[in-house]
């Protein structure tokens, strides 16, 4: 699972109000090759969430040099570019767990895929 599915992910268990962001627990983690598009990552930025997606870079041992915020001019620097597609879309999530922040319900994490999927009682 890449950052980028991570971001727009949350808990939907009945009750919980603040399910998002989820806790990354990395257990595996694999890193791909991806294209490098300047012109994608600048949009994607305006999509994101990006405190969730700098702790979440930082939970998979990506996150150094992701600053706390992001201004337009790092949108133009190809230094910043290159960290945040690294971290984006070639780092990704093999093993592990996404946590709920409210509930602490694990929802586990095998070859990459997040199951998402609620028991019975928790819809």
């Amino acid at each position: 699972m890449k950052l980028l599915t991570h971001n727009f992910l949350q808990c939907h268990v009945k009750g919980v109000k603040n399910g998002y962001p989820l806790r990354i627990e990395a257990v595996k983690i694999d890193e791909r090759t991806a294209d490098y598009d300047p012109d994608f990552l600048r949009s994607m930025y305006q999509r994101l969430d990006w405190k969730a997606f700098r702790e979440g870079a930082q939970a998979m041992g990506c996150g150094e040099g992701l600053p706390d915020e992001v201004g337009e001019e790092l949108l133009q620097e190809d230094g910043f570019l290159q960290r945040f597609h690294h971290a984006l879309l070639e780092v990704c999530l093999e093993e592990g767990a996404l946590v709920c922040p409210e509930s602490g319900r694990r929802f586990p994490v095998a070859k990459g895929i997040p199951n998402m999927l609620l028991n019975e009682d928790e819809v």
